[in-house]
């Protein structure tokens, strides 16, 4: 592959990134406005390439910790806090004692006709807790990581059917929302 160099610092790679027809490093790319002619000014000001050096090591730090965690996500191990209707034995995730709340809450809101602020309130938790739990992969067994979805280690609380319904219920009621 052809090294490229960014038109603002100078910093010369094959990853440099192109908008508006020219090569930006990472870092420059990351802080460079969309807006065309925000952009000319923003390039013009020309950069030391060596100032962002520092930067650019602990940026490929970051890269290692995100690759490491995608393995371990791909090999089914959960990448987030423990979630509601499990704990964790031995580093791995198993049913609490609260698991059957999760059906419920699941099955209320495919079945009745129930507001989220009012299935939130009767089982404690936010709204948004009840929206995060709702949508979580690792109640079907899988793992949710980087936009990826991998088979998990730990048993899944709900069929992926049901799961499947809520979910499409969630589009249905998002799409009402905004055609009015």
């Amino acid at each position: 592959m052809t090294s490229k160099r960014c038109i603002k610092c100078g910093y010369e790679s094959e990853k440099n990134k192109e908008k508006f027809e020219v090569y930006l490093c990472d870092i420059c790319h990351y802080f460079s406005p969309n807006n065309s002619e925000k952009f000319k000014d923003y390039i013009s000001e020309k950069i030391n390439g060596a100032v962002l050096d520092s930067f650019r090591k602990y940026a490929s730090v970051g890269e290692k910790q995100k690759k490491g965690m995608i393995s371990q996500a791909s090999k089914g191990k959960v990448m987030s806090r423990v979630p509601f209707g499990y704990k964790m034995e031995n580093k791995k995730l198993v049913p609490a004692e609260n698991k059957n709340e999760i059906e419920d809450i699941f099955q209320e809101f495919l079945q009745e006709n129930i507001s989220l602020r009012q299935l939130a309130q009767r089982h404690g938790l936010s709204v948004n807790g009840l929206k995060k739990i709702l949508t979580n992969f690792t109640y079907i067994g899988k793992v949710k990581f980087n936009n990826q979805v991998y088979e998990g280690n730990h048993p899944a609380l709900i069929s992926s059917t049901l799961f499947n319904h809520v979910q499409n219920k969630f589009e249905k009621l998002k799409n009402e929302k905004q055609n009015d």
